[in-house]
């Protein structure tokens, strides 16, 4: 009986401890559950490098074409005259050669200014063209950069109109054949090819490309090889020449688009009109836009238009109610678009146009060479792109340093000559040209970053 009771009391013992040590475990369970657990963070391997540069080319358009000069052959074109070429900075590292151009009668200067790597750095250089007319079959002034080639870009201020007279200029500055595709949005679609031999340049009236549209905007495209895609124009109106430009093509579609420094010109003392007209497509899909108006210099809104843009098709607004003076025209969209502003300048009974593009941002501590050709007094239009003040360090032939305040704008004046752009933060900038002492000369363009601006890519596994 003493065995039993002790057999007992030891089994007992041990359920007791079990269910102390069960009573523990559920205990530690509940408290591991309810404590939090250590985090544990692996950062994404990344690392910062920096491109090796490839040599610079631009390429400059040499003669301005005009169209319909001999009666038995209308679609013949004729180098009205050649542009007088600036080059700046490091000519020492650069070398130029002739590209061909055998579509137009009397042309020449159409060329391609190569800047060699050298030391894992391309040469800074810039280079702009002019020219002045004062043809019964077309007057006015036109300036714009020679700029590198591209596989894609946009041609916004076409005209086809009756006196318009507009030639797409496609160059090509490569070893091997390109074949450019137009693509036409207006009125109606339409499309065509244009096959552009090694080292050289053609022209396509644009009429041939886009009858019928009143607001053509081109695509151009390129396989093969890259090419410079620019758009001569020539108005005459009522059988007077009121104005010739240059315009560049725009490399992509975007939501936010800001032009700096578009000029109103009222024909007369109190008239509503004011010259500018804002062009907009919206390629791919509906889009909702709102078109702000600042004075240059200005960060209160003098005017504001919303626009409903419908897929694939161009629309306009003309701006009314503006003073004579420059304006910064920022446009918003909920898709990406393509836009372009023309504006025209007024001296008595003479007239001329340019058309103003989208300004990109310019990177913060990168370099920017540009070049400021002679023909009529030059504006620097600056606009602040960060919410914090810029300094932007100006170098060349007028050194001198600016201030922008957050989201701020200004206009300094240049002299023609050489410069350099240095921002602390990132800025947007553009040239706009107007004459003085009876002239209507007018051109504008935005300073895009240099082929020698190489920005640090992230790089992640």
């Amino acid at each position: 009986m003493k065995q039993r009771t002790i057999r007992l009391a030891a089994t007992g013992t041990r359920v007791a401890a079990g269910a102390v040590v069960a009573v523990a475990c559920a205990l530690g369970v509940a408290g591991a559950v309810a404590a939090p657990f250590p985090e544990i963070r692996t950062a994404p391997a990344t690392t910062t490098v920096r491109p090796v540069p490839s040599d610079a080319v631009l390429v400059c358009n040499g003669s301005f074409r005009v169209l319909g000069r001999d009666a038995t052959q209308a679609g013949l074109m004729v180098s009205a005259a050649t542009m007088r070429l600036r080059v700046d900075g490091d000519t020492e590292g650069t070398k130029s050669d002739p590209i061909e151009a055998p579509d137009a009668l009397g042309a020449s200067g159409t060329q391609m200014i190569v800047g060699a790597v050298k030391d894992r750095k391309v040469p800074l250089f810039s280079a702009t063209e002019s020219v002045q007319l004062s043809d019964e079959d077309a007057s006015g002034f036109a300036a714009a950069p020679c700029r590198e080639p591209s596989l894609s870009s946009w041609l916004v201020g076409g005209d086809v109109s009756i006196g318009a007279s507009d030639i797409i200029l496609l160059t090509n500055p490569g070893a091997v054949t390109a074949t450019v595709d137009l693509d036409v949005y207006g009125d109606r679609r339409s499309a065509s090819t244009v096959v552009v031999p090694a080292g050289t340049q053609l022209g396509v009236p644009l009429a041939s490309v886009a009858a019928g549209s009143r607001t053509p905007v081109v695509h151009v495209s390129s396989s093969g090889a890259a090419v410079r895609a620019s758009l001569q124009s020539t108005l005459v109106r009522a059988l007077d020449a009121v104005g010739i430009d240059l315009q560049d093509g725009i490399s992509g579609a975007q939501t936010d688009q800001l032009l700096l420094g578009v000029r109103s010109a009222p024909a007369t003392v109190g008239d509503d009109t004011t010259g500018i007209v804002v062009r907009m497509l919206a390629p791919d899909h509906d889009a909702k836009t709102t078109v702000r108006v600042r004075a240059a210099g200005s960060a209160t809104a003098v005017d504001e238009y919303p626009v409903d843009l419908v897929a694939g098709t161009p629309a306009e607004v003309s701006l009314a109610g503006l003073k004579e003076g420059s304006y910064d025209i920022e446009i918003s969209s909920t898709e990406p678009i393509v836009a372009a502003a023309q504006q025209t300048a007024r001296a008595g009974d003479q007239q001329d146009i340019a058309w103003s593009l989208p300004s990109p941002e310019l990177a913060s501590d990168a370099t920017t060479m540009f070049s400021v050709p002679d023909g009529a007094p030059a504006t620097l239009y600056l606009h602040n792109a960060e919410s914090e003040s810029v300094t932007v360090a100006l170098g060349g032939a007028d050194e001198r340093t600016v201030q922008l305040k957050p989201g701020g704008s200004t206009a300094v004046t240049v002299d023609a000559g050489a410069y350099t752009l240095d921002p602390s933060g990132r800025v947007n900038a553009a040239i706009g040209m107007l004459g003085a002492n009876g002239s209507a000369a007018i051109a504008s363009w935005p300073l895009w970053a240099g082929a020698a601006t190489q920005q640090p890519i992230v790089v992640r596994p």
